[in-house]
C-alpha cells in the first residue's frame, strides 16, 4: 500500500522518540532533586522527631487508687520527728497514673500523696509492675513522684538515717503505698483510649514565700535580674481528652511545700496539694464520693526546696516580732520559737486556702487549654553514683561530688518545722558540743569528707556511716521523659528555685540543639524516684541555711546534676538514647532491715461495753457551719490491717422517698475529722468530727464507724470487726423545729 513506512523504520522512530522522553525525564529528575537538597540546605537539619503526621492521637490512660496506710502509731514522714505519730485521718492519700503511648513508646507519670519516693519503694513498684507486664513498664520510662506531704506514713525507707527517725521500715506501711501506685497503675493500664493533650501555663502569685531569701541573694544578680520572684509562681496544667473532647484527666506542676499542716498534726494528711486534687476532681466528679470517678485530676511538686505555704511569713511566738533574718531564730527561745505561718487561721483553713488556690488556678488553665501537645515520645534514664561526679567548670579546673553528709544546719530545721535543739540555720562552724557526742558515738568525719563539703561544718557524716546499712544512698536516679512538647525532669530531691531554673535551661538548650525539638516547655517533677534531700546552689550553699545544710553531696551538687541531666537531653535530641550506659544498680537490701515498732496489743474495753459502743453521743440539731462529734469504744486502727478503698468513718441521711441511708460523706472528705486516742489500759476511743458544709441539705443524718479489735483466746488472737452508729441527728437553718 502505497504511504505506509515499513515496519523497522517506525521502531526505530518510536524508540528514538522514547530516548529523548527518557533524556527529557532524566535531566528533569535530576533538577528537582537538586531544588529538593537545596531547600533542606537552606531549612536546617531534617529533624528525626516527629514521624508520621503530628496531630495523630495518642493512647491515653488514667488511674487513682488509695494508697493510705496505717492512720495509727505510726511516725508520719517529713518533719523527721519520731513522736508525731499517726492518730487518725484528716485526708486519705491517692497514688495518682498517667500513661501516655504514641504507637512506638509509652510512658509512666505517677504523683502520689506521699512526702517523698523512696529508692525502696520505686524498686518495689517496678518489682510487682515486671511480675505484671513484663518488660512494658521499666525504670527508664517509669517516673513516680511524691506530692510532699509530711503527713503520710512513713516507713518506707531502706537508709538508715531515714529509718532511724521512722522507727523502722514497715511492711505494714510500705505496702499499701506499693499496690496502690501499682493499682493506679493498673486502672490507667486497662482504660486506655486514643485521645488528646493540651497544654496551659498562668501564674499564681499568691500562695507561695521563699523561706531562705538570704539565700537566694546570694545568687548573681545578673542571674536574679532575670527574674520577677524570688520564687516560681508558673503553674503548667497538661489537659487530657477523649477524641470527643470530652476531659478525662488534668496534670499540674506547681511549685510550693507541702507543709500547710504543721509538726503538731497527728492526722494523716493530704495537706495542700492533695486538697487541690480533692476540689478538682470533685468538681470533675459530680455526685460522687471522694476517690470515686473517671476523672483523674494530678498535681505534682516541682522545685519546691526553698518555697514555703505559709505566706505571713516567720515571726517570733513570744514576741510577734520578726525573726533573725540570717538564722531564723528568736532572742529568746530560738530556732523553737520561730514560726511561718498563713494565710489561714489554723492549719486547716491555710491547707484549705492553698490548696483552694492551686486548684482555682490550674482550673482556669484547663478550661482555657487549647495548644495541643503533639510529637512522639521519649524516655531516658541512667543510675549514677553521686559520691564521685567529676564535672568540668571551665577549661582548666574540675570539681567532684562528695560522700554524703549534713551540716549543723540540718538539725536547726526551717520556719516551717523548726528543729527541737539550739542549732541555727546559717552556721558555717561546728560546735564543740554537738561535735563532741557525734565523735563519740558515731565517729568523727574524715578530713576528705571535711574538706569536700566545705564549707559545710558536718554533723553526721552519713556517707561514712554503714552499719546497719549505709545512711545515705550512694546510687540516685536521673531521668527525663518526652511527652510531645513538654519534657519532665524527674529529680530525686529538692531543687531550690534557682536550682530548678538552671537546670530547665539547661535541658531545654540542650534539646533544643539539634533542630528537632521547638518551643519545648521543660517541667521539673520533685522528689522523684530517690529521696536525696536537697539541691541549692553552688552560691547558695556557702550561706549554709536549711536546705544548703542538707545539700548532701556537697557545694557540687547542683553542676553534677546539670551534666547528667545535659548528657540525657543530648541523647534524646540526637536519637541516641539506646547508646546510653545504665550506670551501677542501686542495692535491694534483704538483711538488717529493722522495725523498731512493736505489733499493736491486745485491744480492751470498759467493763460492760462493747466496741463501737458511743461515749459521747451527739446533739439532736445542729445547723450548717457547725460540727457534729460523736465519739466511741474503739480498736486500735492498725488491726484493720491493709485500710485501702474502705473507711472508718461514714455520714449518711436518710432518704424519705427509699426509706435508706445514703451515704454523704466519708473518711476520705474534707469536711470529716477522724481521731483515734490511745488510752490507758490498751483502751482507745475514736471521734469523729463532722464539719457541716454550708451546702448540706437539711434533713436526718447519722455517723457511723467502723473498725477492728485485737482479743485473745488463750494462746490465739483473733482480728474482729466491729461498728457503731451515732444517734439520729438533724441538720436544720434553725434550732426551731416541728
Amino acid at each position: 500500500m502505497a504511504g505506509r513506512k515499513p515496519l523497522c523504520c517506525r521502531v526505530s522512530a518510536l524508540e528514538a522518540t522514547l530516548a529523548v522522553l527518557f533524556v527529557l525525564m532524566t535531566a528533569v529528575s535530576v533538577t528537582l532533586i537538586g531544588l529538593m537538597a537545596t531547600w533542606k540546605t537552606h531549612t536546617g537539619p531534617e529533624p528525626t522527631i516527629p514521624p508520621g503526621p503530628e496531630d495523630k492521637p495518642y493512647l491515653i490512660g488514667v488511674g487513682r487508687a488509695d494508697c493510705t496506710g496505717p492512720p495509727a502509731e505510726i511516725p508520719l514522714m517529713g518533719y523527721a520527728n519520731p513522736q508525731q505519730t499517726a492518730a487518725g485521718i484528716h485526708t486519705r492519700l491517692y497514688s495518682r497514673a498517667f500513661i501516655i503511648d504514641d504507637g512506638r513508646r509509652r510512658v509512666v507519670f505517677v504523683t502520689a500523696d506521699v512526702g517523698m519516693i523512696s529508692q525502696r519503694l520505686r524498686l518495689e513498684v517496678l518489682q510487682a509492675l515486671q511480675v505484671k507486664y513484663g518488660d512494658l513498664y521499666r525504670q527508664e520510662n517509669v517516673v513516680l513522684s511524691g506530692t510532699h506531704t509530711h503527713c503520710g506514713p512513713a516507713g518506707y525507707f531502706q537508709y538508715t538515717l531515714f529509718m532511724i527517725s521512722s522507727k523502722g521500715y514497715m511492711k505494714e506501711s510500705i505496702g499499701p503505698l506499693v499496690n496502690g501506685i501499682v493499682k493506679s497503675i493498673d486502672i490507667a493500664h486497662g482504660n486506655m483510649k486514643p485521645g488528646r493533650i493540651y497544654r496551659s501555663r498562668g501564674e499564681l502569685d499568691d500562695s507561695s514565700l521563699n523561706r531562705s531569701p538570704h539565700s537566694y541573694l546570694k545568687n548573681p544578680e545578673r542571674e536574679r535580674d532575670r527574674y520577677r520572684w524570688n520564687t516560681d509562681k508558673q503553674v503548667l496544667v497538661l489537659k487530657f481528652t477523649d477524641l470527643d473532647g470530652d476531659g478525662i484527666g488534668m496534670l499540674s506542676w506547681f511549685a510550693v511545700h507541702a507543709v500547710s499542716m504543721n509538726s503538731t498534726n497527728r492526722m494523716v494528711s493530704s495537706d495542700n496539694i492533695g486538697h487541690a486534687s480533692y476540689l478538682l476532681e470533685q468538681d470533675k466528679n459530680r455526685g460522687q464520693l471522694p476517690g470515686q470517678g473517671s476523672f483523674v485530676a494530678g498535681f505534682s511538686s516541682s522545685n519546691l526546696g526553698d518555697v514555703s505555704p505559709n505566706t505571713r511569713g516567720p515571726v517570733c511566738l513570744n514576741t510577734g516580732r520578726p525573726c533573725d533574718y540570717l538564722n531564723s531564730s528568736c532572742p529568746v527561745g530560738g530556732t523553737q520559737m520561730c514560726k511561718a505561718f498563713g494565710p489561714g487561721e489554723d492549719m486547716f483553713d491555710s491547707t484549705r486556702v492553698i490548696g483552694h488556690n492551686v486548684y482555682r488556678k490550674a482550673k482556669e488553665l484547663y478550661a482555657k487549654a487549647v495548644e495541643e501537645v503533639t510529637g512522639p515520645l521519649q524516655a531516658a534514664h541512667q543510675w549514677v553514683n553521686m559520691t564521685e561526679v567529676t564535672v568540668q567548670i571551665n577549661d582548666t579546673h574540675t570539681v567532684s561530688t562528695c560522700k554524703p553528709a549534713l551540716g549543723h544546719s540540718f538539725a536547726a530545721g526551717t520556719t516551717d518545722g523548726g528543729g527541737e535543739l539550739n542549732f541555727t540555720q546559717g552556721a558555717v562552724e561546728g560546735d564543740p558540743f554537738w561535735d563532741g557526742i557525734r565523735d563519740a558515738l558515731l565517729g568523727q568525719p574524715s578530713n576528705q569528707t571535711q574538706e569536700c563539703h566545705h564549707p559545710k561544718p558536718i554533723l553526721f557524716s552519713t556517707g561514712e556511716m554503714n552499719w546497719p546499712l549505709p545512711w545515705h544512698p550512694q546510687i540516685v536516679d536521673v531521668q527525663i521523659i518526652i511527652i510531645g512538647s513538654v519534657a519532665v525532669v524527674a529529680v530525686p530531691g529538692e531543687m531550690t528555685t534557682m536550682s530548678g531554673r538552671r537546670l530547665r535551661e539547661a535541658v531545654k538548650q540542650e534539646l533544643e540543639s539539634e533542630g528537632a525539638f521547638r518551643d519545648t516547655e521543660v517541667v521539673i517533677a520533685g522528689l522523684s524516684n530517690v529521696y536525696t534531700h536537697y539541691i541549692t546552689t553552688y552560691e547558695e550553699y556557702q550561706v549554709q541555711r536549711y536546705e544548703g545544710a542538707s545539700t548532701i553531696y556537697g557545694p557540687h551538687t547542683l553542676s553534677a546534676y546539670l551534666q547528667r541531666y545535659r548528657g540525657l537531653a543530648r541523647a534524646i535530641a540526637q536519637d541516641r538514647v539506646s547508646e546510653l550506659p545504665l550506670g551501677p544498680q542501686p542495692p535491694f537490701f534483704q538483711k538488717n532491715l529493722f522495725n523498731l515498732l512493736p505489733a499493736p496489743t491486745v485491744d480492751r474495753k470498759p467493763e460492760n461495753s462493747s466496741f463501737g459502743d458511743v461515749l459521747e453521743q451527739v446533739y439532736p440539731v445542729y445547723r450548717q457551719g457547725d460540727v457534729v462529734s460523736v465519739t466511741f469504744v474503739a480498736g486500735n486502727p492498725r488491726n484493720s490491717g491493709d485500710i485501702r478503698d474502705k473507711t472508718f468513718v461514714t455520714v449518711e441521711i436518710y432518704d424519705n422517698r427509699t426509706d435508706t441511708w445514703m451515704i454523704v460523706h466519708t473518711d476520705a472528705s474534707w469536711e470529716t475529722r477522724f481521731h483515734w486516742l490511745k488510752g490507758s489500759n490498751q483502751r482507745s476511743n475514736s471521734t469523729i468530727e463532722w464539719h457541716v458544709p454550708p451546702s448540706a441539705p437539711s434533713g436526718s443524718y447519722r455517723i457511723k464507724h467502723y473498725g477492728h479489735y485485737k482479743n485473745r483466746t488463750g494462746w490465739q488472737t483473733f482480728i474482729t470487726p466491729y461498728e457503731g452508729t451515732s444517734d439520729v441527728f438533724r441538720v436544720s437553718a434553725s434550732f426551731y423545729h416541728q
